[in-house]
C-alpha cells in the first residue's frame, strides 16, 4: 500500500476500542496506555479502516516514540514514513532537542536512531529508566548550543526587565515632580491672588 492511501490523525476517545483491540494481539499495558490515549497517532486506509498507531510522549526537551503495532504489519514501513513526518513536526512545535524509543524495527536505525553512550544514557528522564529493553536515540538539535542560546536569551530578558522597570521608575518620578511643581505653582498663584486682593482692598481710596 503506498502512503499517499494512508492517512495519519490523532486519536481521539472514539478509537479506543480499536486502540485496545490492537494493545492487547501486541500485549502491551492496555490499562496503562489507556491514559495516554492522547500520545498516539494512528494510521488507517483511505476508507477509514484502522490499522496501526504509536505512541508520542513528550517530556520537557525529550520525547520517547512508544508502543509501535499494526493489524497489518504489510503496511508497516510505509505507516512508519508518515509517522517519521508527523513526529518531526510534533517535536519542532514542542521544542523537542531529543527522541527516545525501544522499537527496534530497522526502519528506525535507517532514519538516524543508534544506541546511545553511558553520558547520553544519563539523560534520559527518570520517568523512563524503569522501562527494560534497549535504549535507542536521536539528537533533532543540538542540545549544548540551544542551552547556551536559551540562558543568553534569559540574561538578556532580565536585562531587558530591568532597563524597562528603571524606565518606568524614571517616568514615575516625573510625574511625581509634575504633579509636585503644578500643585506648588497652583498654591503660589493662589497665594498671590489673595495677596493681591487684600492689598487692593487697602489701596482702595476710602469715602
Amino acid at each position: 500500500m503506498s502512503p499517499t492511501n494512508l492517512r495519519i490523525r490523532r486519536a481521539t476517545m472514539d478509537d479506543l476500542a480499536a486502540l485496545r483491540a490492537l494493545w492487547a494481539s501486541m500485549r502491551f499495558p492496555a490499562d496503562r496506555l489507556e491514559k495516554r490515549l492522547t500520545d498516539f497517532q494512528l494510521v488507517e486506509s483511505a476508507s477509514g479502516e484502522f490499522l496501526g498507531a504509536i505512541g508520542l510522549q513528550i517530556l520537557g526537551a525529550h520525547a520517547l516514540l512508544h508502543s509501535e503495532g499494526y493489524t497489518d504489519f504489510s503496511v508497516a514501513d510505509e505507516a512508519r514514513q508518515l509517522f517519521w513526518e508527523r513526529v518531526q513536526t510534533i517535536a519542532a512545535h514542542h521544542g523537542v532537542f531529543r527522541l527516545w524509543t525501544q522499537e527496534d524495527s530497522p526502519f528506525w536505525s535507517r532514519w538516524g536512531f543508534q544506541p546511545p553512550t553511558d553520558e547520553i544514557l544519563a539523560r534520559l528522564p527518570a520517568e523512563w529508566k524503569a522501562s527494560e529493553g534497549k535504549w535507542f536515540t536521536i539528537q533533532l538539535k543540538d542540545e549544548e548550543v540551544m542551552t547556551v542560546l536559551e540562558k543568553e536569551l534569559a540574561v538578556f530578558r532580565q536585562s531587558e526587565k530591568a532597563h524597562a522597570e528603571q524606565v518606568m521608575g524614571r517616568a514615575r518620578t516625573l510625574r511625581t515632580l509634575i504633579t509636585v511643581a503644578g500643585f506648588g505653582i497652583a498654591l503660589l498663584s493662589f497665594c498671590v491672588a489673595i495677596y493681591l486682593l487684600v492689598h487692593r482692598g487697602f489701596a482702595e481710596p476710602r469715602h
